[in-house]
């Protein structure tokens, strides 16, 4: 049980850590909306700070309603996570590696909320014209996490369900 939690617990201080430092370094290193080509047509660093959440929902929307709604929704996160955490099962390793990720991600990006009121924003992956939003470490992290736990559950025995008749 203990081992289970240290895992969780230690992948998601590896992505918090990782977020803000990356985070930190475009922050004090660029100017905003500065971008750094990495891989011409494909990829660039660029910093831009988002007020919204994901894809920019709720960008622009008055601040103080914006910033404390998604706190409210972060923190709900990382209570549901903790309590989901719970539940797994000790040997499944990568479900509580995904949960982690996720955690660490869902923490990270709500430090920058509560520090800056917006998240910062650096990795820009494009195609000609076609960018995906910008995101960071923390993105990453839900995304990998968020993935991990659908492939889990796409892997497990459907449960039997009983009828009654």
């Amino acid at each position: 049980m203990i081992a289970k939690w240290g895992l969780a617990i230690g992948v998601a201080l590896v992505v918090i850590v990782l977020d803000q430092l990356t985070k930190a370094a475009v922050a004090t290193r660029m100017a905003l909306h500065q971008s750094i080509s990495i891989i011409d047509g494909f990829f660039a660093l660029t910093y831009v700070r988002n007020t919204g959440a994901a894809f920019g929902f709720l960008a622009g929307r008055m601040e103080d309603l914006r910033v404390p709604f998604f706190l409210v929704v972060s923190a709900g996160a990382v209570a549901v996570l903790v309590w989901f955490i719970r539940g797994i099962a000790p040997e499944r390793r990568w479900m509580v590696v995904a949960c982690g990720a996720v955690l660490g991600g869902a923490i990270g990006n709500m430090i920058d909320r509560v520090a800056f009121g917006e998240v910062i924003d650096f990795l820009d992956v494009y195609v000609g014209a076609y960018h995906w939003p910008t995101f960071n470490v923390a993105d990453s992290a839900i995304t990998v996490g968020v993935i991990l736990l659908t492939l889990d559950s796409l892997r497990q025995p459907a449960v039997a369900r009983s009828t009654s008749q």
